[in-house]
Parts: C-alpha cells; structure tokens; sequence
C-alpha cells in the first residue's frame, strides 16, 4: 500500500527546496509502502538497529528463511518456535534475539494491540512502543513511518538522515538535532517522505521495514 498523500507531499517540497526538488527530479519513482504486518515491521526495525541497510538486509533475510516465512513476512509464533541460538546463527546479536523473542511473545499472548494505533497520534504511538523491550524511539519512528504511513515523522536520531542534511544543507559537517528541526521545519507536514527522499540519495538500497 502506498499512501495517497504522496505524490501532493512530493510536489510540495520539490517547490519549497531545491536539494528535495533535485532529488524527486534524480529518483522519480521513490515512494515508500506498507509492506508487512505490524509484527515483521517492528521485528525488522529491531534487526536493523546500528546497522547498515545492506547488512540489516543480508541478517532479515536469514531469519526469514530459518522461520520459514514468505518474503518479507515473519510469523510471531514461529519466531517463538526457533531456539534462541538459530536466530543468533542468522547474524542476530543476543541482545537483538532477546527483543525480537519478547516482541514476538507480545503479539501471541495479546499484549500488543496494534489495531488501536490507527486510532492513535503519533506521539501515543509513540509512548505504548518505547514501553517494549528493546523499542526505542528510533524503532517506534520507522513504525510509524512504514507501518501506519504517517506523514509527518521526524528521526533525528537516525544517522541518515543526519549525514543526508549534513551532505545536502551543511557542506558535510554533521549538524546538532536542534539545527537539523530548524531545517526541517520547512517540510512539514511532509517530513516522513523528505526524510526517505534524503535516505535514497545516501544508498542505493531503498530504506524499508
């Protein structure tokens, strides 16, 4: 699913700022979709803590095969069902296993409920993630990003995105979080789909959870 307000989001920026008019002119298919289930999008936000895209990739892609689960969907109980050292075997730290074995308990036993976020601002979304082990705001952001589609999301802890705007805005000198907001100011309501537009001119592997 892709979300309807994107190519209004795309075309509003591109006329506010030159760096994201370049970059919607340089990828002009770029979007970002829902592509999985709320489980395999937090699962797979969690493998992808600290780490490159590539590698985050290559490990995603081992669980999935162990687990055998389709592309790009993972099953909680079967998550449950492997021995912790299967999933460490695909790449995953013990730290990374734990989370994602807790995570994956959640979800069967009901203590997650994410048909209630839809309902929910950002910000409530937020509060209920950050209360599961091993989900930060970072993690809680790409959910809300990837998952729920929301439009307006900000990750200035996501190293990125702070060299995308060091890159494009700074000369390539790293800018404290305060400077970065003062940027991105400009993109709102829109700043899910300028952060994605800033990440694809980094990697040649789109960002996706």
């Amino acid at each position: 699913m892709t979300p309807d307000y994107w190519e209004t989001a795309a075309r509003s920026l591109a006329r506010r700022d030159p760096v994201l008019r370049r970059l919607r002119a340089q990828y002009p298919d770029i979007t970002f979709r829902r592509r999985a289930d709320a489980f395999t999008t937090l699962a797979r936000a969690i493998t992808g803590q600290q780490i490159s895209v590539k590698a985050a990739q290559t490990i995603w892609n081992r669980v999935v095969a162990t687990a055998e689960g389709r592309t790009n969907r993972l099953a909680a109980p079967a998550v449950i069902a492997l021995e912790p050292a299967a999933l460490r075997g695909c790449g995953l730290s013990q730290r990374k296993t734990e989370y994602i074995r807790d995570l994956a308990a959640k979800f069967v036993d009901g203590h997650i409920r994410p048909r209630r976020w839809h309902g929910m601002d950002d910000e409530a979304v937020i509060g209920e993630l950050v209360a599961v082990k091993g989900i930060g705001r970072w993690t809680a952001e790409m959910f809300l990003m990837f998952n729920l589609l929301r439009p307006d999301v900000l990750p200035v802890d996501d190293i990125g995105l702070q060299n995308a705007v060091a890159l494009h805005y700074n000369d390539g000198e790293r800018l404290a979080v305060g400077d970065l907001r003062v940027i991105a100011e400009a993109w709102a309501p829109w700043r899910s789909v300028a952060t994605v537009y800033l990440w694809r001119s980094l990697d040649p592997i789109a960002v996706e959870y």
